[in-house]
């Protein structure tokens, strides 16, 4: 057995150090608790738990996800997986040397001792994802199972053999558990995340699924409803935007740049007039509470069954790697939509067994959001994001404005008569940039000349894209040291913006709306 080293243990030690039985207990702080009513009934009614029990589960969900960061870092080759059991109340944790149990004891988990590590697993499942090609059709879907302490394969009735013969090619056979799946796995394809949208075929051809997670610039949601320039419509059939990015297979999600007739905000709807709001990204762990919001079902809940999954999904020709299993249900028409544990979000629908809600055995998959915001460069519109605002002139009280709406690299910035749309309203970010639209202000060439245009740029990080509210009212680019200025003093709308000596002028004064 492989042992884990002294120094490890001693880390693990003093990071989860405790100087009482209550923190034993609890070390690891809470996080606040959703209360969006709207998501706790779904939960009551999908996992059967009453309403102290949702705050529980709500409660475990989250700090699980903390402590399972913490052990997989501290614990290193001796990690196995994690998970909460069903109807469970703590973490539980797998690990290759008893050694490294009280660890695993003070952070307030459960533990157990198991053969393989999650670092064998992974490699295990990777060797079956570079042989996808010899799985045949009959195979469902491959995963980590970390309570089964094996890489489970699924496949239709019929085809267990083919299972352990594709298991046998790619050399982990002693390694893989088989599982029959009575249900085929199929795309569920058929703004505020879970809001009908509509993504276009051709000049007359539309297909509806459901939005996803609302992204600074855009929103996210699944590959196969839509490819790179497919027109997108909003639940109200205005236009959308356009997809930017889009991939289906090995991964399944799209981006959808959207344009001025509509704004990203941290919304999910709850399909109970209201909404549930997005605070993060926390990833759950296996077995944590699962809520989706879609066009076709609403609010439908499960729990978090196996991560990192490889599905071969039938009637279409592609495998699909790196998406999430649950148990929540999913009809045709739900593509696309939002999945959150609590406040986190965890990624977009992508498909499942596709029957009718409350069908026995229901399960779908989820495109991971983190590893596709890492693709794309963006990140989430949380409530957690910099305060959303306009930028008013305290000369005449306009706005400054991106014209037309047209989110272009190099796009001078303008005064307007304030309105609070998508062209006005500014995300105050913590870097003290200045975002909308997936953009950044920024100095034209990261000039510090008098007279450098004020412009929209892709976000970069430079001084050029730093800026500083001053409670004189000064609108400052500290690496110019100069102030946002209204051209020539031109009163009217349309006047642009530029850098400018500061003055003390009244064009030079600003305010958040």
């Amino acid at each position: 057995m492989k042992r884990i080293g002294i120094a490890v243990l001693a880390a693990a030690a003093a990071l989860f150090a405790v100087q009482s039985p209550a923190s034993a207990r609890a070390p690891v702080p809470t996080p606040d608790i959703p209360t969006d009513p709207a998501m706790r009934a779904a939960m009551s009614r999908d996992l059967g738990l009453d309403d102290a029990g949702v705050t529980a589960r709500l409660r475990l969900d989250a700090t699980a996800a903390t402590t399972e960061q913490r052990l997989r870092a501290v614990l290193g080759d001796a990690f196995a997986g994690a998970w909460i059991p069903e109807r469970g109340t703590r973490l539980t944790v797998a690990v290759t040397d008893p050694a490294a149990a009280p660890a695993v004891r003070r952070a307030g988990a459960d533990v157990t001792v198991v053969k393989r590590g999650a670092a064998e697993l992974d490699a295990a499942k990777r060797a079956l994802d570079e042989n996808a090609k010899d799985a045949g059709p009959a195979v469902r879907e491959w995963y980590v199972d970390p309570a089964a302490n094996a890489v489970v394969v699924r496949v239709d009735p019929a085809a267990v053999a083919g299972a352990q013969g594709f298991a046998a090619k790619a050399g982990v056979a002693d390694k893989v558990k088989v599982v029959i799946e009575a249900a085929p796995a199929r795309p569920a394809a058929d703004l505020r995340g879970g809001d009908l949208i509509w993504f276009s075929r051709d000049d007359t051809l539309w297909s509806g699924c459901s939005a996803g997670l609302p992204v600074i610039g855009g929103m996210l949601a699944a590959g196969h409803c839509g490819g790179v320039g497919r027109r997108v419509l909003g639940p109200n059939s205005v236009d959308l935007g356009t997809v930017e990015a889009a991939n289906f297979g090995p991964n399944d999600y799209n981006f959808t740049r959207t344009n001025g007739n509509w704004y990203a905000g941290p919304w999910i709807n709850n399909y109970a007039g209201g909404v549930s709001t997005i605070a993060g990204s926390r990833t759950a762990s296996i077995g944590a509470s699962d809520c989706r919001s879609g066009k076709t079902t609403g609010w439908r809940c499960g729990t978090v069954t196996a991560q990192n999954v490889t599905v071969q999904y039938q009637d279409v020709t592609f495998t699909v790697t790196g998406l999430t299993r649950t148990s929540s249900c999913s009809e045709p028409g739900d593509s696309g939509g939002s999945h959150v544990s609590g406040d986190q979000a965890q990624g977009m629908h992508s498909g499942g067994s596709v029957r009718t809600c409350g069908d026995a055995n229901d399960y779908s998959y989820l495109q991971p959001v983190n590893p596709v915001l890492g693709k794309l460069g963006t990140h989430l519109v949380t409530t957690q994001s910099g305060p959303i605002t306009t930028i008013v002139s305290n000369w005449h009280n306009r706005c400054v404005d991106v014209p037309n709406g047209n989110f272009a690299d190099r796009q001078q910035l303008i005064v307007w008569d304030c309105w609070n749309g998508p062209m006005q309203r500014f995300e105050w970010a913590t870097d003290r940039s200045l975002r909308i639209g997936g953009k950044c202000l920024d100095v034209d060439g990261g000039s510090t000349a008098a007279g450098a245009k004020v412009q929209l740029y892709e976000c970069n990080g430079t001084g050029a894209q730093q800026w500083v509210l001053s409670g004189a009212g000064d609108l400052v680019n500290p690496q110019a040291n100069k102030c946002v200025d209204i051209k020539d003093w031109v009163p009217d709308n349309g006047a642009v913006l530029q850098l400018w000596d500061c003055t003390g002028g009244a064009v030079q004064k600003w305010r958040r709306g």
